[in-house]
């Protein structure tokens, strides 16, 4: 089964807003067994769609169109389809009905003239109802494509899509697809390449592949068949390999970030955390505050950014400044060790570096941080490097490194065990 994705708008093709439709529409149209073969973009030109949908036609089994379908001159798509099916566009009563009905919750006004459009689909097509927003969706089908058209509000056509489009693709498809994405930190997508060779090479089963996004590595684990069983067998096989060959780089399953899996992992075992922060700017707080819940292990933050701070705050030695000076792993022990002290915490973990563009030297240059971890057993700093980044990448990578420092920890016991 293949299908497409056709996403209509101006505002698209002159760059005013990405399509983030598409991708979210792509993974899910992919988890059910479809192949995505096509992404097609085209402006308010009734011809240009008019074209598309003749072109989509007769290649796919699937097409998904999202936008062009609000109360205004310049949104074609219902009109554009009519055409194309040859028949008139009518109201459908169910959908005017939901119009009025929205129109009533927000206080009683009187839809528009203009709204009533909304509630018009192409003569025989099935209504997709709206539950959050005007505009009523619609699937037809032309020869051996099924068409459905949405808005391209994502947050209306996430919820179309969720509780009608997928059940009726759920229905299309005769296969099993379970992915599986692990979440790694740590590891060079390159060395990870390297050891998942034999398992990335094109059609192997499962497919593994790997995505980089701000120094995590998630690697995806896609397992096929035609029934669930087998299907979940090959993927769990394949998890169990991957994480033999990547030990503990992995941290996270889906959407874990590295702050959640540390959180709970504080939790589980009763721990408290406090956190000093220069380089970082508070990113690191930012990150772990993500997290419901954190009040139960998090008891406090300083960005101590000056060096008078770090002193008057944590106690660092002036001595220490100036004989390493800030951007140190003798300076970062002590803002952790002085961090842990002040605020009562089991661990404290502290980040010190440059984040630039300006204040290097050769000797420390830009994307330079040290960082650290206290805990009662003992004190731990590393090294992090993040070169050729832009500042607020390097701030967020050295929070990730200062996280992952502490998650070893937990597992470990000995940071570098």
């Amino acid at each position: 089964m293949n299908a497409a994705i056709l996403s209509i708008g101006s505002e698209l093709m002159e760059g005013r807003i990405a399509d983030t439709n598409a991708a979210f529409l792509s993974e899910r149209l992919t988890l059910l067994g479809f192949r995505v073969e096509r992404h097609t973009a085209v402006g308010d030109r009734r011809e240009d769609v008019l074209a598309e949908l003749r072109a989509c036609a007769p290649r796919f089994d699937a097409v998904i169109v999202t936008g062009g379908i609000g109360p205004t001159p310049d949104d074609p798509t219902r009109e554009v389809f009519a055409r194309f099916l040859g028949v008139e566009l009518v109201e459908n009563a169910l959908a005017a009905e939901d119009l009025r009905a929205l129109f009533a919750r927000r206080g009683g006004i009187v839809p528009p003239a203009s709204n009533a459009i909304q509630a018009c689909l192409p003569a025989g097509a099935e209504l997709i109802r709206n539950p959050v927003g005007t505009a009523a969706g619609f699937s037809c089908r032309a020869g051996r494509c099924l068409f459905f058209s949405l808005p391209g509000v994502p947050a209306e056509m996430k919820e179309m899509y969720r509780l009608s489009v997928e059940p009726a693709l759920r229905r299309m498809s005769d296969r099993v697809i379970l992915v599986r994405s692990l979440q790694t930190f740590g590891m060079p997508e390159s060395l990870i390449g390297e050891r998942l060779c034999e398992m990335m090479t094109e059609g192997h089963e499962p497919a593994v592949a790997t995505q980089a996004r701000e120094g995590v590595i998630t690697v995806r684990i896609t397992a096929t068949d035609t029934a669930e069983a087998p299907c979940r067998a090959r993927l769990e096989a394949a998890e169990a390999s991957v994480r033999e060959r990547l030990g503990d780089c992995v941290y996270g399953v889906e959407g874990d970030s590295l702050a959640d899996v540390v959180v709970a992992r504080l939790k589980a075992r009763g721990l408290t955390l406090a956190v000093a922060e220069s380089c970082t700017g508070g990113n690191l707080s930012a990150q772990l505050t993500d997290i419901p819940g954190v009040s139960a292990v998090l008891i406090e933050s300083a960005v101590v950014y000056s060096n008078a701070a770090k002193v008057r705050r944590l106690g660092v030695a002036p001595s220490l400044l100036e004989a390493f000076g800030a951007v140190s792993a003798e300076v970062a022990r002590a803002m952790a060790v002085g961090m842990r002290l002040s605020s009562g915490a089991d661990l404290a973990l502290s980040a010190t570096g440059i984040a630039g563009p300006g204040g290097a030297t050769p000797e420390k240059p830009v994307g330079l941080a040290h960082i650290a971890l206290a805990w009662a057993g003992g004190v731990v700093a590393e090294e992090a490097r993040s070169f050729g980044a832009f500042r607020w990448q390097i701030k967020d990578r050295a929070a990730k490194r200062t996280l992952n420092l502490l998650r070893l920890h937990l597992e470990r016991g000995d940071p570098h065990g």
